[in-house]
């Protein structure tokens, strides 16, 4: 079948403009937030996420995050609130998570409208869990991300954001993790970093 120039170009502007607006509705979807209450403080997250059932009683609350394009897998949020702990410690243990022969590491602090943060941003190859956690066993997961909070709420308690993942996928929602809380990257205050080529 052959077509005319005239129409060859009518359907590429057709297709064109049906992917600008697919990318613009897309874009809207990822604008929309809910407000989800944990425990003592109310979270905005993105609508794209989706609520789960907690895998474990330490959980107060998880959510599935959608993967980006061309990564196979979503990526997963857990909150947690144990109460106040040493940030250092919990460093180290996300730290340790990940094998130290590629890790990428950076730490930052800043103030949010729901209290003092503590972000850290690690890449690399994590160990991730499988199976029941009482079991403790992981498995190497190459061009993974973890991105962990530890949230100082005023008066409401301590509480633990990680979200784990694909590299692209976690990193592609930094900037929605932060706004769920009412964090900004750009006042945030960088402590600590660790680069291994």
């Amino acid at each position: 079948m052959r077509l005319s120039i005239r129409r060859a170009v009518w359907l590429c502007s057709l297709t064109l403009a049906a992917l600008a607006s697919a990318t613009t509705q897309a874009n809207a979807d990822d604008a929309k937030t809910t407000d989800v209450k944990i425990k003592d403080i109310t979270l905005s997250v993105p609508s794209g996420w989706k609520k789960e059932e907690p895998k474990t009683r330490l959980r107060l609350a998880q959510f599935s995050v959608p993967a980006a394009e061309g990564d196979k897998e979503s990526a997963e949020l857990a909150i947690f609130s144990f109460g106040a702990s040493d940030p250092s410690a919990n460093i180290r243990r996300w730290l340790s998570q990940f094998q130290a022969k590629d890790r990428k590491a950076s730490v930052a602090t800043g103030v949010s409208a729901v209290g003092k943060y503590v972000f850290v941003d690690i890449s690399g190859t994590y160990n991730k869990p499988v199976g029941p956690p009482v079991a403790g066993k992981t498995e190497p997961t190459p061009n993974s991300r973890v991105l962990a909070v530890i949230l100082v709420a005023e008066k409401k308690g301590v509480y633990y954001l990680k979200m784990a993942g694909p590299d692209k996928t976690v990193a592609a929602q930094a900037d929605a993790l932060r706004k769920s809380f009412g964090g900004d990257a750009e006042k945030e205050k960088v402590v600590d970093t660790e680069k291994k080529q």
